[in-house]
């Protein structure tokens, strides 16, 4: 049988199920469960009781005590995802109960073994990601009620009490407001290939005003997250083994691994939604900023990895805006430009106030009842960057992709 002519091949059109991102939810797992089977009650346990447990220094015991259970009884999708959530937050629990200063160098077999298997299943890396932080971990209260965040829960915490409830909630509502953004770019690559200039008009128009609305849910930190217990209690639970002067040789994973593994703690860049914008849109950083970012697809889902990877393989935007010579698209383009900029100078302001300033007034706090991270993890991002140098690098490549008018 002859393979078919390349004058017959159609591009299918983007759509979000073929990545299983949901259309209601975006990136976030919709209805994530909040129980495993029986079989899994003392994972659930130590779970449930995680902040009382690390708080109390009881955290290690415990989970030294704890049966090596069988990946092969979690049924589903959903389930595998659920204990990729409580068996990641007991490992950076575990690793940090006693703070920065004496981080545990070797994560015992009976939590090991499961963790890695789930990851393996999953195909995500063996520690606490951002799916598992943000993306698997909410419950409405009221399911009939909106999403808002008087009517969520966490399903697995830390330490940090209402600040820690904050900082992940708000977070999950970001990737909410990001869902007609997303919409709108499936819309708008399928509005080039069709050559349909109003529908991309029109798709564009709506990705900017999301843009805009997760700028302003972001602003919502302020009201629910105190600087100073983020600094000093929450952020050493999100730190990695990799580029983290604390524990510079990494993790060893027993049964798993003789040599210490590396890798890097949770990170905003690990969120799909700005590495999607930033394909779709054309923008390029820095060498130094592209490989980090890069780097941190491999902490995403597959189907989400795979999705960017789509995009930047679809025809490009900017192209086709210059060769249309339309200065309405070329206007709509420079707006959603103009809005991601804007967010990421907010967000470099929000870093600042959480990271920079909390640090400098720790520091000025003699003596600190707070058992925070110590100098070496201060300029650094969770995910082990030097923060704000990149977060501005990242934001100054996003201005330099403003497009201007031939003459």
């Amino acid at each position: 049988m002859e393979p078919p002519s390349q004058n017959l091949k159609t591009t299918p059109l983007l759509s979000l199920g073929r990545f299983h991102i949901s259309e209601d939810y975006g990136f976030l797992l919709p209805h994530p469960l909040k129980q495993l089977p029986d079989y899994f009650r003392p994972w659930m346990e130590i779970a449930n009781e995680l902040p009382h447990l690390i708080e109390s220094h009881q955290l290690q015991a415990r989970v030294n005590k704890m049966p090596l259970l069988n990946c092969q009884f979690l049924k589903s999708y959903r389930e595998q995802r659920l204990a990729h959530l409580v068996l990641s937050f007991m490992t950076m629990g575990y690793v940090w109960q006693r703070g920065e200063t004496q981080p545990e160098e070797v994560l015992p077999r009976n939590l090991a073994l499961p963790l890695v298997e789930v990851s393996r299943n999953l195909g995500l890396p063996p520690i606490l990601v951002h799916s598992d932080l943000v993306l698997t971990n909410w419950t409405p209260r009221d399911p009939e009620r909106p999403l808002e965040i008087g009517n969520l829960d966490l399903i697995v915490s830390f330490p940090g009490g209402e600040s820690l409830r904050g900082f992940i909630l708000v977070t999950v509502l970001v990737e909410k407001a990001a869902v007609p953004g997303i919409k709108a770019l499936v819309e708008a690559v399928n509005a080039i290939s069709q050559r349909s200039q109003n529908a991309l008009l029109q798709a564009l128009q709506r990705l900017r005003l999301s843009i805009q609305e997760i700028t302003r849910t972001l602003g919502q930190m302020h009201d629910y997250v105190d600087p100073d217990i983020f600094y000093a209690v929450i952020r050493i639970f999100l730190s990695g083994w990799k580029d983290n002067p604390a524990m510079p040789v990494g993790l060893i994973y027993e049964g798993v691994s003789t040599e210490p593994l590396e890798y890097s703690g949770g990170s905003a860049a690990q969120s799909t939604v700005l590495h999607a914008f930033d394909e779709f849109l054309g923008i390029c950083h820095s060498k130094e900023s592209a490989d980090f970012l890069h780097r941190m697809r491999e902490y995403m889902p597959p189907s989400h990895k795979d999705f960017i990877e789509e995009i930047q393989s679809s025809p490009s935007l900017r192209d086709h805006i210059l060769s249309s010579e339309n200065s309405q698209l070329l206007t709509a383009y420079n707006q959603c430009v103009e809005a991601l900029v804007d967010l990421r100078s907010y967000h470099i302001a929000v870093v600042t106030k959480y990271l920079i300033t909390a640090a400098a007034k720790a520091k000025g706090r003699r003596p600190n009842p707070l058992p925070g991270p110590s100098q070496a993890l201060e300029e650094r991002g969770t995910g082990g960057t030097v923060v704000l140098s990149f977060l501005k690098s990242v934001r100054d490549k996003t201005l330099e992709a403003i497009l201007h008018q031939r003459d």
